[in-house]
C-alpha cells in the first residue's frame, strides 16, 4: 500500500462527521454553527452562488463555500494548495467587485516546503483578508 500524507485526514473523525452533516470539511461545519449560533443567515456551496472564471484557456467555475447578506464570500482552507492560490488569483482578476475572504485553520502555515512565505502573507500580497478558526464579527456587519 502507497503512502499518502492526507489518508489520516480523509479518515479522521472530524471529516466524518462534517461530511455526514453536509459539509467537505470540519472547519467547514464549525464556520456554518457559528454563524447559525449568531444568526446570520448564509448560503453554503450554492448552485446560485458559482462564479465563472476562465484559466486560460479553458472556462471553469467556482463554487464559495459561504455567502454571507452583506455580500462576502467566505472561503474556508485547511490546506491552501498552489492550484487554489491559482485559481483565486485568476477570479479577483476577472471579478475585482467580489469580496472574496479566507478563513484559515492556521494562517501561519508555509505555503511550501521552503517556509519562505506563509497563506498569511499570501493574502496581505494579494489584497485577501483572513482569519484564523473562525468568522470576525466585523466581518458580519
Amino acid at each position: 500500500m502507497s503512502y499518502s500524507p492526507h489518508a489520516k485526514w480523509r479518515r479522521s473523525s472530524v471529516r466524518q462527521r462534517a461530511l455526514a452533516a453536509g459539509y467537505r470539511s470540519g472547519l467547514e461545519e464549525k464556520i456554518a454553527k457559528d454563524l447559525e449560533e449568531l444568526e446570520v443567515s448564509f448560503r453554503y456551496e450554492n448552485k446560485k452562488d458559482i462564479i465563472a472564471y476562465t484559466t486560460p484557456p479553458t472556462p471553469h467555475k467556482y463554487t464559495p463555500d459561504f455567502v454571507i447578506p452583506n455580500g462576502i464570500i467566505i472561503e474556508t482552507k485547511g490546506i491552501f494548495s498552489a492550484a487554489d492560490r491559482k485559481k483565486h488569483l485568476l477570479i479577483k482578476q476577472q471579478h475585482p467587485d467580489k469580496d472574496i475572504r479566507f478563513v484559515f485553520n492556521r494562517s501561519k502555515s508555509f505555503l511550501t516546503k521552503a517556509k519562505s512565505s506563509t497563506y498569511a502573507s499570501w493574502c496581505e500580497k494579494h489584497g485577501f483578508m483572513f482569519a484564523d478558526k473562525s468568522i470576525p464579527e466585523e466581518w458580519l456587519c
